[in-house]
């Protein structure tokens, strides 16, 4: 294949059409956007797409892929609808600014595996409500998902007189043309390994990427123990941990250590002993590399593939650990029902056991506390690297966003400078578009207005000057 030539004939198209949807008005791509939102979330759609990406992938559970259609899309609308993309946007009469939306142009939109179903969904809503058209390189493991994902978007536009090129899919991915792809788009939105993210850095073009996960979730001494346990099993089971977001390790104070595992096995979680721990470990990393054979896959399938037994029940696999690094895999993230606990005794040794963890794998994708101690909750989030600290919720549920809490709900999350990002923050609707600053006067042109004293206050008083 000449991947420059397939690669340029997309993109030909996919300007074509945004040249289109440049002249519509904000009511026309808040229309567009929202009937492709409520048609995918229908649960006939949701029940056919979720049921293709299950088959096609085996990772996950058919029923929470069909929730993050019926349940996440309208959040993820109801979030985005009142965002003005279109003209002028904000005024700032004080400033004599005035704020104009413009479209960013054409968007490489690569696609992971885990969330192949919904992903283009928010990339090519968010895109289109920006007037942009939208290229999307799917995983090779997931291809006719996103496809199948991206026809369902065309075939709404179709509907409604609207260019479908404005969403295009690669049809047979590789690394090579999602290579391809990104140096000639204006901007890409990379959501994968964090290889792909590196490439599209790399691209020579703008580009959001979203860095690694591997959350930590801190457990102090006044948490609930019962409800924290029933929110960590329900965040860390749903759709078989595909979520990057989905609790990786646990930091929990020693004087209630043992009564917290107690209150796992409750909910379904299994400690296992050192000798299935080795076997597990052997299982799960294959030359330092996790095995895709256990990425978000039940965890009987796991089990069986380590040789350890596990009593009817269980949910997830509970593993001790000391250390991080290299050296100690269950440190780093897992994307599978596999959840590291760590024992600690004074607040600064959690503190440092999440920097640590982090410093190996996940740094400023986000941690959590289940505490009411105010000062605890404040200590985690001023000496952490991370973007997010999110405070007594279950962690994949809350860390994209939720009715629940005040994130922008999304299915791209930044990682900040730490993580390698460009963003420290959820990936939401003011990141699909330019912006024009329009600047009139305020006040007469020349000279200044404020008296040094005005301007430096008593600031200066206790500093050494030049």
């Amino acid at each position: 294949m000449d991947e420059k030539a397939y690669v340029q004939e997309l993109v030909t198209k996919s300007r074509k059409a945004q040249a289109v949807a440049w002249d519509y008005s904000q009511r026309r791509v808040d229309e567009l956007a929202a009937a492709i939102m409520y048609s995918l979330s229908r649960p006939a759609i949701a029940a056919e797409l979720a049921k293709l990406s299950f088959e096609e992938t085996g990772m996950g559970t058919y029923e929470a892929k069909v929730k993050r259609f019926t349940g996440k899309l309208p959040q993820i609308w109801e979030e985005i609808k009142s965002v003005k993309t279109v003209g002028e946007v904000e005024r700032i009469p004080e400033k004599g600014i005035v704020k104009i939306a413009k479209p960013v142009g054409t968007i490489a939109a690569l696609i992971p595996s885990t969330t192949a179903d919904a992903t283009p969904i928010f990339k090519g809503v968010l895109g289109l409500r920006g007037r942009n058209s939208v290229i999307f390189a799917p995983h090779p493991g997931a291809k006719r998902t996103t496809f199948a994902v991206v026809e369902k978007m065309r075939e709404v536009l179709r509907l409604n007189g609207a260019p479908e090129d404005l969403f295009l899919c690669i049809e047979e991915p590789s690394k090579l043309l999602a290579k391809e792809l990104m140096a000639v788009c204006d901007i890409t939105f990379a959501t994968g390994s964090h290889d792909m993210v590196v490439a599209a850095y790399s691209s020579g073009k703008p580009a959001y990427g979203v860095g690694v996960g591997n959350a930590v979730v801190v457990v102090d001494e006044t948490a609930d123990l019962a409800k924290t346990a029933d929110m960590i099993r329900l965040s860390k089971t749903t759709d078989n941990a595909t979520g990057c977001s989905a609790e990786n390790s646990l930091v929990i104070q020693e004087t209630v250590y043992d009564a917290f595992l107690q209150e796992l096995e409750k909910q379904g979680g299994h400690l296992v002993n050192a000798e299935e721990k080795e076997k597990l470990q052997k299982t799960m990393w294959i030359d330092g590399k996790l095995n895709r054979k256990i990425v978000a896959r039940p965890v009987s399938h796991i089990a069986e593939l380590a040789g350890i037994p596990i009593p009817v029940g269980t949910g997830f696999l509970v593993v001790e650990e000391t250390g991080y690094g290299k050296q100690f895999p269950f440190s780093g993230e897992k994307l599978s029902l596999v959840l590291t606990v760590y024992k600690y005794k004074e607040f600064q040794e959690a503190i440092d056991t999440v920097n640590d963890i982090h410093s190996y794998s996940g740094a400023g994708h986000s941690c959590g506390i289940h505490s009411v101690d105010e000062e605890h909750i404040k200590a985690l989030a001023l000496n952490t690297r991370t973007t997010k600290v999110l405070v007594r919720q279950p962690h994949r549920a809350g860390n994209s966003g939720n009715w629940f809490n005040g994130l922008a709900r999304t299915f791209s999350l930044g990682c900040g400078t730490w993580g390698g990002n460009i963003v420290s923050e959820n990936i939401t609707q003011k990141h699909f578009m330019n912006t024009t600053w329009v600047s009139v006067p305020t006040g007469p042109i020349g000279g200044c207005p404020y008296t040094e004293e005005e301007i430096f206050g008593d600031i200066l008083k206790d500093v050494k000057l030049l």
